[in-house]
């Protein structure tokens, strides 16, 4: 275990307290590896006037009992970015400071112990070769050539990750500690932060136990106390402690140094050499919430004591696999605090709502191997005003109010232990903490066999259990065809040939309005959104760097109202985009209306057929043109409808009144039936598929696929230009006044063609699974990675998008044409095999949208 060591001239010792200044640049919070590694990075930049401050010493929240494990799976390409940071920091500081970091190399070993961990684990690999990380499948025999005391039986096989690591994680946070110092930085102890003064919606300062200091801005990296810090400025910042177990034995005879880290999912369980003795630690179920209710005012290198009965079954389960730990006695039963967050990712980024006001916690017991990479992003993105990475999955916009729930939180958080080390299977959904949001059409599509999923708390229609697919709702899960891959297929067709009805409720709405309305939408929207009343609007939000921020409709209902709808996981952070772009000096309102409204949509080719005996309006397409936006009676009220698609079909999404959604579905309902009762006595063979098929998210995204229609944080990000996103055409590059982003991307527009496009992928093994993070090859070069992928049921194959860099082919050659992306084959690499595909920029189906403007 970790020992603590001091580093003189902080405070708290000796001479006294060093004294508070007044002001900072900035302020961090908090004295782990994160905190110190914040502080570190931002004086490498050349910034001097930095402030650390810790409540207690450093290190003495969860850093100090980490186990210093640096792996670099992990589940996304930022996050691997992250690592391979931190790897560097860890190989350079000592030279820097003086003061060792313990680390060394030695290689990680992942474990599968049955077919679908080895299946998880190939595609593990396969996604970390596309972010450039070595690794390796291995048999057991070389298994354990590399980790003898393992006892091999059963084992499927391995992969080796040579380039892995450990280190000291007190050790690395003095060090880093120590580096901040040396460029200038103030590191004090037993100093309590109790306030982060926020005035106009921007952090000032923060006001402490022994004062107020002024800041220009402050970074929240209190670990396990991050979310009420937060909490205290109004910020939902959702974590929780939990109990985080491991053992350390007696002195093992003969033990070799050099063994990598094992790590087995089957065995919840992780073993290294820990100074000659074996450590084993644990990601077990029946985990528990610690002091969910607040942390206690005096926690300091806390430990909460041992459990034996509840791990022994774990433990005893590693003595099988590792044998010499049945002759071992336990040296260390330990037990701390290690923080969570709902959905295992941690937090990293400026915050919802407080200008300047960044944080890094929640780091789901990743922290030492994460910190000092974390630290670098955010001391980057601080000077430079924008993120170096693109990791929307860290971005804390992502959270939902409710998620600072403090039962929410226990329930939610103990399921993302227990699950962190079992098998990951595609489109696995939580089940606790379930049923937060629901739309008013829950009852009802529930009745017509919704199976839900949920996203932001809203529980919603994955795929229907219908006819003979209701067997196949409690199916297991699996990595290849999934048990509603049929019932899907018939969403999709019906969508395709017929009509379909989507609830997307939680669709997020945010309403603008007011005198000065326009001019915000007008700066935000690189496309033009000063249009009539009535027309809606297809636009991305731009940075300042020309990179894709949002992706979503404008509908202008009034000359001083607008309407934006954009996804439910992106509600928060687009409705704090809004507002961080409204003048002190405009009269304009931006309020989140989604709970107001029920969204139903009626897609396919049959739509305009079906809705047009349900109201006076007149539907065609001289009368209700593409891209058209009114009200509309419906039934015996009135309806939003609104002539746009994100199927790539003719259809109306219809927004309605919460009050009025159960008449308005009964109206489709009754209309349904009725056409299903006259395609029978019509003997229309496609009677027995109903008047009209609901259809869920996943028929949604392969129907949105085919089209290649981008979805925000698979296909763009803040990294990702509208010109390689292939969304030039939605850029209103000469509306009066320009848009924020706009001479950033009129210089890459007038640099020439991009060098770096999204492509539309068709894979030719109709059997072949993609889901996304797959590595894209072409003439045997890694040029990209996959964003998205779902299977192409009008096409009869998978589909992906994914962004392909010509730059790995042709180096520093002139940028090339559309032709290029086009012209040669390309292999995905799935679960370790490369499956070959064709690449194309136009939609696959459709691509001149005649369908759509029917």
């Amino acid at each position: 275990m970790s020992v603590v060591q001091t580093e003189p001239g902080a405070s708290g010792r000796g001479g006294g307290a060093a004294p508070l200044p007044e002001r900072a640049q900035v302020v961090v919070i908090g004295g782990g590896i994160a905190g110190c590694a914040t502080a570190y990075h931002l004086t490498r930049r050349g910034w001097r006037d930095v402030l650390l401050l810790e409540r207690r010493r450093l290190t003495s929240g969860t850093t100090w009992h980490a186990a210093g494990l640096v792996t670099t799976a992990r589940p996304t390409h930022g996050m691997r970015a992250i690592v391979r940071r931190s790897i560097e920091v860890f190989e350079t500081l000592e030279k820097e400071t003086g003061l060792s970091t313990g680390y060394r190399r030695t290689g990680t070993l992942h474990l599968a112990f049955d077919s679908n961990r080895w299946e998880e684990l190939r595609r593990q690999a396969s996604a970390c070769r596309g972010s450039g990380i070595e690794v390796e499948t291995v048999d057991a025999a070389r298994t354990v050539e590399l980790f003898p005391l393992l006892d091999p039986a059963g084992l499927v096989g391995a992969l080796h990750f040579p380039d892995d690591g450990r280190g000291n994680a007190a050790d690395s946070t003095m060090s880093l500690a120590r580096g901040a110092r040396l460029g200038g930085a103030t590191v004090l102890e037993q100093v309590t932060v109790q306030e982060v003064v926020v005035r106009d919606g921007r952090a000032v300062g923060v006001r402490t136990d022994r004062g107020e200091v002024e800041a220009e801005y402050v970074v929240n990296c209190t670990g396990m106390w991050g979310r009420e810090v937060a909490a205290r400025s109004g910020i939902a910042l959702p974590l929780q402690a939990m109990h985080h177990y491991y053992v350390v034995t007696e002195d093992v005879p003969g033990l070799r140094p050099d063994m990598p880290t094992l790590k087995s999912g089957d065995d919840s369980s992780y073993v290294k050499d820990d100074a000659g003795k074996l450590m084993v630690g644990f990601f077990e179920p029946g985990s528990e919430p610690w002091a969910s209710a607040g942390i206690p005012e005096d926690a300091e290198f806390t430990t909460l004591g041992e459990n034996w009965d509840h791990l022994a079954p774990f433990y005893e389960q590693m003595v099988r696999r590792i044998p010499v730990l049945e002759e071992l006695g336990v040296r260390l039963f330990f037990c701390g605090p290690e923080s969570f967050t709902p959905d295992g990712v941690y937090h990293l980024g400026e915050v919802a709502g407080v200008r300047n006001y960044f944080t890094a916690c929640g780091f789901n017991s990743i922290g030492f191997l994460s910190g000092p990479g974390a630290g670098q992003v955010l001391g980057d993105w601080i000077v430079d005003g924008r993120p170096p990475l693109d990791l929307l999955e860290a971005d804390p916009r992502r959270a939902a109010p409710h998620q600072v729930n403090r039962r929410y939180l226990e329930r939610r958080v103990t399921e993302t232990l227990d699950v962190s080390y079992q098998v990951h299977w595609p489109y696995q959904e939580r089940e606790q903490a379930r049923g937060i949001r629901r739309s008013p059409l829950h009852a009802q599509v529930a009745s017509a066999g919704a199976v839900f999923g949920e996203v932001a708390g809203w529980e919603r229609a994955n795929w229907y259990a219908v006819g003979g697919h209701r067997e196949r709702a409690g199916d297991g899960p699996c990595f290849g065809r999934q048990p509603w891959f049929e019932a899907v297929g018939e969403e999709h067709r019906a969508v395709r040939e017929d009509v379909g009805l989507f609830d997307v409720s939680s669709f997020g709405k945010l309403l603008v309005t007011g005198r000065d309305a326009l001019g915000l939408v007008q700066r935000v929207c690189a496309n033009d959104a000063d249009v009539a009343p009535g027309r809606v609007v297809y636009t991305q939000w731009l940075n300042r760097w020309g990179g894709i921020e949002a992706d979503v409709t404008v509908t202008r209902t009034a000359e001083d109202a607008f309407l934006v709808l954009t996804a439910a996981a992106t509600t928060v952070r687009d409705l704090d985009w809004l507002r961080r772009h409204a003048r002190p000096d405009e009269h304009v309102a931006v309020v989140d209306v989604s709970g107001s409204m029920a969204m139903v949509t009626v897609m396919g080719p049959a739509s305009r057929r079906f809705l047009q005996p349900l109201t006076d309006a007149d539907l065609s397409n001289e009368g209700f043109a593409f891209g058209t936006s009114r009200e509309i009676d419906l039934g015996l009220g009135f309806v939003r409808a609104s002539r746009i698609t994100y199927v790539g079909e003719l259809g109306f999404e219809l927004l309605v009144p919460v009050e009025m959604a159960a008449h308005v579905y009964e109206v489709l309902a009754v209309a349904a039936a009725d056409r299903a009762d006259a395609r029978a006595g019509a003997g229309d063979p496609a009677a027995g598929a109903g008047g009209l098929r609901h259809a869920g998210y996943h028929a949604l995204n392969s129907l949105r696929m085919e089209k290649a229609y981008r979805s925000y944080g698979h296909d763009l990000g803040p990294l990702d230009t509208p010109l390689e996103a292939g969304l030039g055409f939605a850029v209103a590059w000469d509306k009066p006044g320009g848009f924020v982003g706009r001479d950033a991307l009129a210089a890459a527009r007038d640099a020439g063609p991009p060098r770096r496009r999204l492509v539309q992928f068709l894979l030719e093994d109709a059997e072949a699974t993609p889901l996304h993070d797959e590595p894209v090859y072409r003439g045997g070069v890694l040029v990209g990675r996959v964003g998205s992928a779902a299977f192409g049921y009008t096409l009869g194959r998978p589909v992906a998008l994914g962004y392909v860099d010509a730059a790995a082919v042709l180096g520093e050659s002139p940028a090339p044409d559309r032709a290029f992306f086009e012209s040669e084959p390309y292999e995905i690499e799935i679960g370790c095999e490369r499956v070959a595909a064709t690449g194309s920029l136009r939609p696959l189906y459709d691509p001149t949208s005649e369908r759509v403007r029917a």
